[in-house]
């Protein structure tokens, strides 16, 4: 939000720059800049208010294309275009990597890259997606630790906070390396299930301790 207040403390000529063409300051410090202007007497011919006002609208304009551009950028596009690639939908991925963790979460969104011909995106995801099953238990235990000790405390469970963190940090290797605005059809659910299926086996066996059944065990419940 512009402060008017500040722009007061400037000289005509500085705020005659926030008039000008190409300048880069946003919509209303140009209009509070204006007004300032005209309360100090400076007379504006028709011409020149209009070229002013013109030039606050395409900044608000261009301010709206941008805001609209971010907000897609994080929209799911999928489509029913039968020529569209089939990937693994995103919220699919988001609540396996929540329920059963990064593992087949980070698998299904590698075979998405490796569609899209993305090879080191797809490298990267892997190894995250099982990285994170050993940083997922040493923080989970650190977090128990500190908790103990009140050094914080954390009302919802450790497991939940942790397993959200490692979706949205997949979530987000979607955005950086998914192509902007990509139309797709989803894949077939077949795959995604057998590695739930398999990761559910893992979690209920829990070999050597690996795999947490927490959360699973919670929404059972």
């Amino acid at each position: 939000m512009v402060n008017k207040s500040v722009l007061r403390k400037l000289s005509d000529t500085e705020l005659e720059k926030y008039l000008k063409e190409g300048n880069r300051f946003v919509p209303e410090a140009v209009q509070i800049a204006l007004e300032v202007l005209k309360e100090r007497g400076r007379i504006f011919t028709a011409e020149e208010e209009t070229a002013v006002q013109q030039l606050i609208q395409r900044k608000k304009e261009a301010e709206e294309l941008k805001r609209t551009e971010e907000k897609e950028l994080w929209q799911d596009h999928i489509t029913e275009d039968p020529t569209a690639i089939k990937l693994f939908p995103r919220k699919l991925i988001f609540i396996i990597s929540i329920l059963l963790g990064t593992i087949p979460g980070a698998i299904l969104l590698s075979l998405n890259f490796i569609k899209l011909k993305k090879y080191l995106a797809a490298g990267i995801t892997l190894i995250f997606g099982f990285a994170f099953l050993f940083i997922q238990l040493i923080l989970i235990s650190l977090i128990y630790i500190l908790n103990s000790k009140d050094s914080f405390t954390i009302r919802k469970s450790p497991e939940f906070l942790v397993a959200g963190t490692g979706a949205l940090i997949l979530f987000g290797f979607w955005v950086l390396f998914t192509p902007k605005k990509l139309p797709y059809r989803a894949a077939s659910y077949i795959f995604p299930i057998i590695i739930c299926a398999i990761m559910a086996i893992l979690i209920t066996i829990n070999y050597q301790g690996l795999f947490d059944g927490y959360i699973l065990v919670s929404f059972a419940k």
